[in-house]
């Protein structure tokens, strides 16, 4: 019974995980199906048909040819696209890793900040 009911928690777990999106792989626009293209946060329906259009009148060769021929992807949404997951050539873009780099070491220093400015306060 109990081995039932582990395996049962596991399954939901993964599915819980699986829809929240705590977890996301990497998902290449020349090499992605529509599913995988849908998984992307910030990608759905409409913009999986584009790429898979665009894609078969050739590969993607980097960030600024996606960005060239898919529309409405520039700056701010395709940053975003890639800190979801996306890649083109297996690569994220420029910037968009480091960018939550950046803010993961803004917020930790500004946690560890905040007990001392409350000493100081008293």
């Amino acid at each position: 019974m109990f081995k039932k009911l582990s395996k049962n928690l596991v399954f939901a777990v993964a599915a819980l995980v699986a829809s929240t999106g705590i977890a996301f792989a990497q998902v290449d626009v020349n090499k992605a199906d529509a599913a995988a293209l849908d998984g992307v946060k910030g990608v759905g329906p409409s913009m999986s048909k584009m790429i898979l259009d665009e894609r078969a009148k050739g590969e993607f060769k980097d960030w600024a040819d996606f960005q060239g021929r898919i529309k409405g992807v520039k700056g701010k949404k395709a940053m975003k696209l890639s800190e979801a997951g996306l890649t083109v050539n297996g690569k994220p873009m420029e910037g968009a890793m480091a960018k939550s780099a950046k803010e993961k070491t803004a917020s930790k220093a500004d946690k560890k900040a905040a007990p001392a400015e409350q000493k100081a306060a008293m």
